[in-house]
């Protein structure tokens, strides 16, 4: 090779100068970020991201339902090809929304409100948790123009329950998001291990972990003290606060008793929509449907509370048949590529929700990271579309169950046109 063809070829790439240039020459996939997390936060504090209840084989099910499911592309032109869509009468640019996570300062300073910044850039919504570590209101504040859904627990205590929600529709939040999987908080062995509290405890393994990971340390020890404003039916005053007694009563797995009348009477007080979260049993999709819900989120916590929980993709199409369309579906749990979205919306959602993968990114990055991870959810979201052969979400909708097949499902043998047939014969060739 002569020199000026070596000259042509050599390129050389200056420093990147933002830390979205930075990820984007470093993380190429979900599990990047996750690398990268796991460099930057202590140990108990990574682990209380990744882990499930008891044995975590609800949390491996349902990333391995993913895998059960192949695609099925078809030939054709692609054109204008559009993620945006529509969730509960309003816009999304994809379909995609952000789970509620508690104690989101834990991973970065920042917290949810750098979430909600990326979440409102990508213009899809965010699930703000009850246990957030920023107060509703100043979520709002750093993000005017997001839409933004408020996480509860149905409540026994009428009272409580009003002013919550009077404070939540103050502030600005336009869905429910209620959880019916929290009865109990499921048996999450990896923070009994490591001693795991929240806010974090000082002791021992807490100093030398922030020592092992300075830059966390420094983040942490520089804000606010980590509390769960959100806890308080009116807005806290002076310092941030948590209501310690309620905190104890969620880590000690006692519940105030609900049932399908606590949520009727939600439905009648609240005049948005309602998202009933943690549903993986079709019968409830029914109830939930007549009882006027808008929509359901299929979800096991993320394998993070009934261990041997169903996974919610492999109850997806179920759910979607019983449910014949009289809510909107949103699935979550283990999705971990834009190739996971659009399988599920080929089976019948809507959206789908991710919790770990935006955490991972927040924790790498702040907002930035949060950003990159929806920036790479698009991309292959739309590459995906692209090779699949479908140019619209309405598409997808309309003609998924075609384009998808579970591995155990047998191929429909069909027998020759009788044309090709006789064609064949006429060969020598059997038909």
């Amino acid at each position: 090779m002569k020199f000026k063809d070596i000259r042509a070829l050599a390129t050389v790439q200056g420093p990147a100068r933002t830390p979205s240039e930075r990820l984007s020459r470093r993380c190429y996939s979900v599990e990047d970020m996750r690398r990268l997390a796991a460099k930057r936060l202590p140990g108990s504090i990574y682990d209380y991201i990744e882990g499930g209840g008891e044995d975590e084989v609800s949390l491996r099910r349902n990333r391995s339902s993913f895998d059960d499911w192949s695609f099925l592309p078809k030939w054709g032109s692609v054109e204008n090809l559009d993620l945006s869509s529509s969730l509960l009468g309003g816009p999304v640019s994809m379909p995609l929304t952000l789970a509620p996570t508690g104690g989101t300062r834990l991973f970065h300073p920042d917290g949810e409100s750098a979430v909600a910044r990326a979440a409102e850039e990508a213009r899809v919504p965010y699930g703000l948790a009850h246990l957030s570590t920023t107060p509703m209101e100043q979520v709002s504040a750093a993000a005017p123009g997001l839409r933004r859904w408020f996480n509860i627990e149905p409540m026994a205590d009428k009272a409580e329950l009003q002013a919550v929600l009077d404070r939540a529709a103050a502030a600005g939040y336009e869905a429910l998001l209620v959880n019916v999987d929290c009865r109990a908080i499921g048996h999450r062995e990896r923070d009994y291990r490591n001693g795991f509290t929240a806010p974090p405890s000082i002791k021992l393994k807490t100093v030398v972990e922030g020592a092992l990971h300075p830059r966390w340390a420094l983040g942490f020890l520089a804000h606010d003290a980590i509390a769960f404003p959100n806890l308080d039916a009116e807005i806290p005053q002076g310092p941030l606060s948590s209501t310690p007694d309620m905190w104890r009563t969620l880590l000690a797995g006692s519940y105030e008793p609900t049932d399908w009348d606590d949520i009727r009477d939600l439905r009648a007080r609240w005049n948005g929509p309602i998202i009933l979260k943690g549903v993986v049993n079709p019968n409830d999709a029914v109830t939930a449907a007549e009882i006027g819900i808008d929509a359901i989120q299929v979800s096991n916590h993320g394998g993070r509370q009934l261990d041997h929980m169903a996974a919610p993709l492999d109850m997806l199409p179920d759910i979607v048949d019983r449910a014949e369309g009289r809510l909107e579906i949103i699935v979550d749990g283990g999705i971990r590529r834009g190739s996971d979205v659009i399988k599920a919306i080929a089976l019948g959602a809507d959206a789908c929700s991710i919790g770990r993968p935006y955490l991972y990114g927040l924790a790498a990055a702040g907002q930035a990271g949060v950003a990159h991870v929806l920036k790479m959810f698009r991309a292959e979201m739309t590459r995906t579309m692209m090779l699949l052969g479908v140019s619209t979400i309405q598409e997808l909708r309309l003609e998924g169950r075609d384009l998808i097949r579970h591995r155990n499902a047998p191929f429909a043998r069909t027998s020759p046109a009788p044309e090709a047939s006789h064609g064949l014969e006429e060969m020598g060739i059997p038909s």
